[in-house]
């Protein structure tokens, strides 16, 4: 029996040291201020067998009671940049960390040209263009025979990126010129890729989610018991968003389409962010602070329960790559009211304005506060045409925007690059 498991053992490191080797670029990464970014890395990488893949990454530490190098998931995280003990969002702002993003993209080249000389990486992949072109496209010009995917999944739009990237344009701009495959998450964002000059192999992969995570069917029961707990009275209408609390994400014209609608209409915001201070102080100028529900930070295992309590999803973008808090609010049979900007414009079709596609939600323009409330209105007046554009919806993400797929697809380019 031992000799039987020290030839399984043996086998499993032949595997290992065959599977191909991947670095990946990326600004941010668990256990803190994770976004949709960070949640794609690990639900992909989660699914990739370590005899087929073996994943490292170089990542900003921020917190400095996180060690400079562990496993998280399937990925070895290599940590770097200036940290603090516990550093809140706000401190990422101030002295030293608001330095880490410019620190970052030199930093992160050097160190994976020091990891290249152990490992030998049979490929990169940035995740984002902000920040991560610059060492991917630093490391491909000093390593060219390593294979290098560019991941684009910016929501802020391109111009401000390109703004920001300035200082550093040349290196930026290589970060696209020198990427041998492209994976946007939205034909928005391939279209800006190739606008930077991109002339490999592209694919849009969009983000997905764990469609039977926020599709459980819960009992009605414990559905009442978030209701009650709530504070969610009969006839209350709960419209709901979760998001950064930051300006490109329009949650200020849903709190201004609140006097347009009646009292029994409260919108719940789970979320954390900058702008949280100045929409608590719009809520009381206005007059909705009693409606306006500032929830905090909401863990994923809970989300869904969460949203099943409410009624209607609401998040009128003012940019976006492509937003997987739409598609997650889809699967767990919420109606949706967007803009139609960047990646939305991909999944979000409107009864009216896109007549050639079923209806799967309901697109405003952006910064009205008024087509907000008519959209509300309108789910709350026709039930029929809302219940039948949940589940043209619902069945939209279970087809199309699914982890398993969307991990089947990403293995697929990075094998196809590193061929």
């Amino acid at each position: 029996m031992a000799g039987l498991q020290n030839i399984l053992s043996q086998i499993t490191l032949i595997l290992r040291l065959m599977s191909k080797k991947v670095l990946i670029f990326s600004l941010n990464y668990y256990p803190r201020f994770t976004g949709g970014a960070e949640v794609a890395i690990k639900e992909i990488t989660d699914r990739i067998s370590p005899e087929e893949m073996e994943f490292h990454m170089v990542t900003l530490r921020f917190d400095s009671n996180l060690p400079r190098t562990e496993l998280v998931g399937n990925i070895t995280v290599h940590r770097i940049g200036p940290a603090v003990k516990n550093p809140t969002i706000s401190d990422l702002r101030k002295f030293p960390l608001h330095f880490n993003k410019h620190l970052y993209q030199f930093l992160a080249a050097a160190k994976a040209l020091s990891l290249h000389k152990q490992i030998q990486f049979d490929a990169t992949w940035a995740m984002m263009a902000h920040s991560c072109a610059v060492p991917a496209g630093i490391f491909k010009t000093l390593k060219p025979d390593v294979p290098y995917l560019l991941t684009l999944q910016e929501g802020d739009p391109p111009e401000n990126i390109e703004r920001l990237a300035r200082p550093v344009w040349p290196l930026f701009k290589r970060g696209f010129t020198t990427a041998d495959a492209m994976q946007p998450i939205s034909n928005f964002l391939l279209a800006w890729g190739l606008r930077m000059g991109f002339k490999g192999v592209s694919k849009v992969i969009p983000n997905a989610v764990d469609t039977a995570h926020f599709s459980y069917p819960y009992a009605v029961e414990e559905i009442n018991r978030i209701k009650k707990a709530l504070g969610k009275n009969e006839g209350d209408i709960f419209v709901v968003t979760t998001s950064r609390l930051v300006h490109k994400n329009g949650i200020d014209i849903v709190i201004r389409a609140l006097p347009l609608l009646p009292e029994n209409v409260f919108f719940l915001i789970y979320g954390i962010g900058p702008e949280e201070d100045k929409y608590r102080k719009l809520a009381e100028e206005i007059g909705v602070a009693a409606r306006t529900r500032f929830m905090g930070q909401i863990e994923h295992d809970e989300m869904p329960l969460m949203l099943k309590a409410c009624d209607i999803f609401a998040r009128p973008s003012r940019s976006e790559g492509m937003g997987n808090s739409f598609i997650e609010a889809m699967a767990a049979d919420l109606p949706v009211i967007a803009t139609q900007v960047g990646g939305i414009a991909d999944f979000l079709f409107d009864s009216e304005k896109n007549t050639d596609k079923d209806a799967t939600g309901w697109a405003v323009e952006m910064e009205s506060e008024e087509e907000i409330a008519r959209a509300i209105r309108d789910i709350m007046e026709n039930p029929a045409k809302a219940e039948k554009v949940v589940a043209n919806a619902k069945a939209m993400v279970l087809s199309n925007y699914d982890w398993s797929q969307i991990t089947s697809d990403m293995k697929k380019l990075l094998i196809g690059i590193m061929k």
